[in-house]
């Protein structure tokens, strides 16, 4: 492979600029994001922040409900009473909303003159640089180069960096009537209402903008967004409605005009008013540009890609080798996600919403919020297995959070201890149901799911400090254990249900009616399972990692006695895994939430080898869902592609792949979700990428069977490759090649004493460790239909390699 093919593999190239944001290009630091659009002498600039959003503390609180509402609740839900439990549901919501996720302001920069004509346009994203370009010929135009932009976003620098090439454009000297004027400062549209102040100084033209989001925004037909009149205190703090700054500066430098960006909110906390004081805002800001621009671009890059490169290279998936388009997109796609993951999630920001950190909408879809009942579980699926691990830390800060600000939320809604977390969350840790239909709101499961990833990053080795990991998981796991024990209810036949339960934003219907609230909806009870038996390993694990605090046998005996007892999710006369406690009519049997295949992915509890009945009813259920249409939203489409990996069905792997790519991805291959209401009739949801980079992921490596499974789920237009970096539970890390659809080699670094291999039967390896000395290996089983397994003991931290043939 040349080295130019070895660069085309992280490129997405496309030769017109958008016209829309779901065909941007985006770039970003974790906290300061933009969207490009790849205009011809002026550059377009949506930006955001990760912490800019509208409300305050305030809005997170809520009223309670009469607390006997979810007493008669259980009650109705005993009885078979399916309309009055629905009209219960409805009385133990909220009359509150999450609050939504703001755009900064949109910039637009005329970086160059406008040519009449425009030959060979190019606009790029290298997505191993982190650097968005655009390149044209004006050949009308004398001298007659390749002009264009460079933008990047920095971490270290904490600044967007954008940077004129070969345009012939200066800084004016003084005064903004200048003759290149038009080409050195910025025009500005706010998303809200703003100040702004543009002058000349010290050689650069400066821009700066100031305001405040709104203190209020609703969803829905009845959409209110409210802005504040009020003036900060003489702490310069507010109620709600936070201020924001943005400073900008043009400027003239050996490597032509330049553009400096750097923004500041008002975000101090969830629990603290945030700051309207945008003067001192601003100045955070100016003093990040300031110094930014002591420094040259050539240096500024070179940090930045420096940074960037640090993550990205960590894994890689190269496809080259097969020789087909589908593979190649395939590959592109894979490389996007853990691109995204890296320029929207770093330590120390805020997790990925549903759109990352890149939004041009003050009244999003769906308040482009943190939505726990698949969306931001799924932004971090791909974290641990392509080494970002680190990436997702912002997530499981908000969780820590969650498990605090939840415990009013469980005592006032549903009588219980513990913390519960409902389908919406948002800056300022919202945990209460939201207004709205019971099928959506009356899900309290959220915290269960969220701490699973806690629990995912221990079985995938954990950081640098193991310790410290399991003393964040242990609370986390023990505030949801508590709740989800006082939600457990006997069924009448011995064992026990969650109870209310629901399966998320699906209905069943009975009587020709639809309802949502029932009792053991499949994934309440594999989320319970989970949890509990998680916080059963973390007590026992965690023994001394919080000192002083009192025993947890009470609870770890109740936890002990309700998995003997919980009922297990069902398989139905068709044998299907059912979705609900008992068959049910699906109000829409295509839906594309599927919940009730949670133990199958991302839950390891369904396995050919331990649950093989479980195993081929969630095969069938997937089917009669696919069958009808389910897969319609990009993140539903990737979810199937993480299920039909752990299926080890290639031929679903890639129709998905193929849907997801294709049919569900814009021109920048950025996921989609159908809007019809809006002009383009999609929304951007970062949820599909990282849930397609994640399904890609498993089809190579696979650790949850208690085996590194080498290639399990190939893709036919997969037939040769290689990937390196992939990790699995175990700690393990795993590079393999494979050609004409069969395994060539491999490597594992050991994460623990042992190493279990799961490769296709027949397939003839050998082993040899760190010096090439074979090592002794063992058949053992059970394995999976069409593999075998080998094991052999290891040295933590050594590299082993698998050879095809004879060791």
């Amino acid at each position: 492979m040349s080295s130019d093919d070895a660069v085309g593999q992280h490129l997405i190239e496309l030769d017109e600029p958008s016209g829309t944001f779901i065909d941007s290009f985006l770039v970003g630091n974790g906290t300061l994001g933009a969207a490009l659009r790849g205009g011809v002498g002026s550059e377009v600039f949506d930006l955001n922040l990760d912490t800019l959003w509208s409300g305050g503390p305030d809005t997170a609180v809520v009223d309670p409900p009469d607390p006997e509402t979810v007493v008669l609740l259980r009650e109705a839900i005993a009885a078979g009473d399916h309309a009055e439990a629905d009209r219960l549901a409805r009385a133990n919501l909220s009359d509150r909303w999450v609050q939504s996720y703001q755009p900064l302001a949109r910039l637009t920069w005329a970086y160059g003159p406008v040519p009449e004509r425009v030959t060979d346009y190019r606009r790029t994203l290298d997505l191993r640089r982190a650097v968005a370009s655009v390149r044209y010929a004006a050949p009308d135009a004398a001298p007659a180069p390749r002009p264009g932009l460079d933008v990047f976003v920095s971490a270290p620098s904490a600044v967007l960096v954008a940077t004129a090439v070969e345009c012939g454009v200066s800084a004016p000297e003084e005064g903004l009537e200048g003759a290149n004027s038009q080409h050195s400062t910025v025009g500005v549209e706010g998303a809200h209402p703003f100040d702004v102040r543009q002058d000349v100084r010290d050689g650069a033209a400066w821009t700066v903008v100031t305001g405040r989001v709104p203190v209020l925004v609703t969803p829905g037909p009845d959409e209110v967004v409210r802005y504040a009149d009020d003036a900060p205190d003489a702490d310069g703090t507010v109620p709600a409605g936070m201020g924001f700054a943005l400073v900008a500066c043009v400027e003239q430098t050996d490597d032509g005009a330049r553009l400096i960006v750097a923004a500041e909110s008002g975000f101090r906390g969830p629990a603290e008013r945030p700051s309207a004081d945008v003067g001192s805002l601003a100045a955070v800001a100016g003093a990040r540009v300031e110094a930014a621009r002591r420094r040259t671009t050539t240096d500024l890059r070179a940090e930045h890609e420096l940074d960037h490169q640090s993550y990205y290279d960590r894994a890689d998936l190269d496809l080259s080798a097969s020789g087909d388009p589908a593979a190649a997109a395939a590959e592109r796609y894979f490389h996007l996600g853990r691109y995204l993951l890296i320029a929207g999630s770093r330590p120390g920001t805020q997790p990925l919403n549903l759109q990352g950190i890149w939004n041009a909408d003050p009244t999003p879809p769906w308040s482009c919020d943190w939505t726990t009942n698949v969306n931001l579980p799924m932004a971090y699926w791909p974290a641990e297995p392509t080494g970002l691990a680190d990436l997702a830390e912002p997530l499981f800060g908000l969780v820590t959070d969650l498990a605090d600000a939840g415990r009013r939320t469980a005592r006032d809604f549903y009588g219980t201890r513990g913390s519960a977390v409902h389908h919406n969350t948002d800056l300022w840790q919202f945990t209460a149901p939201v207004a709205g239909e019971p099928k959506w709101s009356s899900w309290p499961s959220a915290l269960p799911w969220l701490a699973a990833h806690l629990g995912d990053h221990l079985d995938f080795g954990a950081g640098p400090h193991p310790e410290a990991d399991v003393a964040a998981a242990l609370p986390v796991h023990r505030a949801a254990a508590e709740h989800t024990l006082d939600m457990l209810v006997p069924d009448g036949e011995g064992t026990l249900v969650v109870s209310p339960s629901s399966s998320p934003e699906h209905t069943f219907v009975v009587g020709g009616q639809e309802y949502a609230v029932d009792a053991g909806c499949a994934m309440d009870q594999e989320l319970a399972a989970e949890v509990l038996g998680r916080y059963l390993a973390l007590t026992e694990r965690g023994a001394h990692a919080e000192p002083g605090r009192a025993s947890d046998d009470d609870l770890a005996a109740r936890a002990r006695d309700a998995l003997d007892r919980l009922r297990p999710v069902q398989v139905g006369p068709g044998g299907d895994l059912l979705e609900y406690m008992t068959e049910r009519i699906p109000g829409e049997p295509g839906h594309r939430h599927l919940s009730h295949l949670y133990g199958l992915y991302p839950g390891t509890r369904i396995t050919e080898t331990r649950t093989p009945e479980h195993f081929e009813a969630a095969r069938m259920a997937l089917t009669l869902r696919l069958d009808q249409g389910s897969g319609y939203t990009g993140w539903s489409q990737a979810w199937i592609l993480c299920l039909a990996a752990r299926l080890r069905d290639p031929a679903l792997a890639e129709r998905s792949l193929a849907i997801l790519i294709e049919d569900l991805s814009s021109a920048s291959l950025l996921d989609l979700h159908p809007a019809e209401w809006l002009p383009e009739g999609w929304v951007f949801q970062i949820d599909g990428n990282l849930g397609g980079t994640a399904g890609m992921a498993e089809l190579l490596v696979q650790g949850h069977d208690d085996a590194v499974s080498l290639l399990p789920t190939l893709p036919p237009s997969w037939s040769a490759g290689r990937a390196r970096g992939l990790r699995c539970r175990g700690g393990h890390v795993v590079d393999v090649a494979w050609r004409d659809g069969r395994l060539t080699g491999a490597t594992v670094t050991a994460g623990g004493h042992r190493v279990i291999l799961d490769v296709t039967l027949g397939t003839s390896v050998g082993v040899r460790d760190a010096s090439g000395a074979p090592v002794a290996t063992l058949p053992v089983g059970p394995a999976p239909s069409g593999r075998m397994r080998l094991a052999w003991d290891t040295t933590v931290g050594e590299r082993y390699t698998v050879i095809q043939g004879q060791a």
